[in-house]
């Protein structure tokens, strides 16, 4: 039981970081299944449904991770919109680092190949980033933000392109020039302290 859970949460595993580094159309379940070392029976079990079963996992639990490290951001900047923001651009950009600039964002790649025509990760995509967003405004407003979503929705939008100019440039630089911008737009609060966050 433990070799059969273990080789399915390898194969998500790999599965999220092809998806996230070459993006979905150009990961085959061929390279999934060597590079996961999982059996192909095993997986076609576990998988029936393929790369788009593996794509709505995948999303799933990236979301879920995401609403949790936003939620660690918050807990850590009580009543600091600006402290708070600083956290999530300096959590990315450790995570761009920390990758090699290897890793784009997963929603970000599935969206940019299957959105808005897959009928089943459409929604499943507008959902992740909704609970994304929703967890920014949500502390923003604790913090005394009045009308936090549209900074929030900007936030993101800001946030995964940064993951691109990253990318491209090899560079983490985009993510404080973010930080900024964005909390200079906030009422008067402290500014952010800086330091690692996770995102």
């Amino acid at each position: 039981m433990a070799r059969t859970s273990d080789a399915r949460d390898k194969a998500l595993a790999t599965a999220e970081t092809l998806f996230r580094s070459q993006g979905f159309a150009a990961t085959g379940l061929a390279q999934i299944i060597a590079e996961s070392g999982a059996p192909k029976g095993s997986f076609y079990f576990h998988f029936p449904g393929g790369k788009d079963q593996l794509a709505a996992e995948i999303i799933a639990s990236f979301s879920a991770r995401v609403v949790a490290g936003i939620a660690a951001a918050a807990r850590a900047t009580p009543d600091n919109a600006a402290a708070f923001i600083g956290l999530l651009c300096a959590g990315t950009a450790a995570e761009m680092r920390e990758s090699d600039y290897a890793l784009g964002c997963a929603l970000q790649n599935i969206a940019g190949e299957r959105a808005p025509h897959d009928p089943r990760l459409t929604p499943m995509l507008q959902d992740g980033f909704e609970a994304w967003v929703g967890a920014i405004a949500g502390h923003l407003k604790d913090c005394g933000i009045v009308d936090p979503r549209p900074l929030a929705q900007a936030l993101i939008a800001a946030l995964e392109g940064g993951r691109s100019l990253a990318r491209a440039g090899r560079s983490d630089a985009v993510f404080a020039a973010i930080a900024g911008s964005f909390t200079a737009m906030l009422p008067d609060q402290p500014k952010p302290a800086g330091g690692a966050a996770s995102g």
